[in-house]
């Protein structure tokens, strides 16, 4: 069973039900997925200090080593089931870059990094995902993870030393502007300003992604088929330097959006709205949510 299929099996209903509300509330980048992990703001302190002091170590930079090398295997061996377009659009981009794409599965950054192959890629992730445990765990805390949190002085310090740092060494740095994940959620949602505020403050382009989901007959589950991915890679979008920060990173995180929803128009063919239907969740054969 492919990766692919695995991340099909399990209990989506709740997370379906929590989207096709969001939808009607108008909050399109709201938590959906529920059980999420929680910590206070003393645990999230002590888990960020225990992150800066392993990244010292020189068990840290082998296990990085390691799991970067089973990363990049494993994105090699899903992208030979995805199709890319738009490839020549990377071919322009010759520096660090801050790469965004739609959120919709945990496996769906394993496609960009199989796009952006050639290219170190780091990852935004939430705190809580390095106290996972088992082998989901280790790819966490040494799969190039970023953390971010509510910790207003790591946001503030760490973290954009740490995005600068990457960037300096031509590395992409992957940040998903929608937030949360949703799960199989065909559409685009709207963009948080954070990615292109980095892409602006640090003078490096977006590498802009989008994902869109095509059914195949075949049942993976009593609720869904199978999916087929392709990876549409649309043009880059540089910082205008004549204009300040704030500026030129509105103007980035307006223009992503917009190549974001003129990809899912073409690959979908028709026009983008945001009424709930079901098969606005790839490969689900249920019917629309109570609400």
């Amino acid at each position: 069973m492919s990766i692919a299929d695995q991340i099909l099996h399990g209990k989506h209903e709740q997370t379906i039900a929590n989207i096709a509300r969001a939808v009607a509330d108008s909050t399109l980048n709201a938590k959906v997925e529920p059980g999420d992990p929680e910590l206070t703001a003393a645990e999230a302190k002590q888990e960020l200090l225990k992150y800066q002091q392993r990244r010292t170590t020189a068990a840290f930079r082998i296990n990085t080593l390691i799991t970067r090398k089973m990363l990049d295997v494993t994105a090699a061996w899903v992208g030979h089931s995805v199709t890319f377009t738009g490839m020549d659009n990377l071919a322009r981009v010759k520096s660090g870059a801050i790469v965004t794409s739609n959120h919709f599965s945990p496996i769906e950054n394993l496609f960009v990094r199989s796009a952006a192959r050639g290219h170190r890629l780091h990852i935004v992730s939430q705190l809580t995902n390095l106290k996972m445990t088992g082998i989901l765990g280790y790819l966490m805390n040494y799969g190039d993870t970023l953390p971010i949190s509510s910790n207003r002085e790591w946001m503030g310090r760490e973290f954009p030393k740490l995005i600068q740092s990457n960037l300096a060494d031509h590395g992409w740095v992957l940040i998903y502007p929608e937030q949360e994940m949703w799960f199989n959620y065909r559409k685009p949602r709207p963009m948080q300003r954070g990615a292109y505020y980095y892409a602006a403050r640090f003078n490096v382009p977006v590498v802009s992604m989008f994902v869109s989901m095509t059914d195949e007959a075949r049942h993976v589950t009593k609720d869904f088929n199978a999916i087929h991915y392709t990876v549409h890679v649309l043009p880059p979008i540089y910082p205008d330097e004549s204009l300040g920060v704030r500026a030129a990173s509105l103007a980035m995180q307006k223009q992503d959006y917009a190549q974001k929803c003129a990809a899912y128009e073409q690959a979908y063919g028709k026009k983008l709205d945001y009424a709930f239907a079901p098969s606005d969740i790839a490969g689900w054969r249920g019917q629309e949510p109570e609400a």
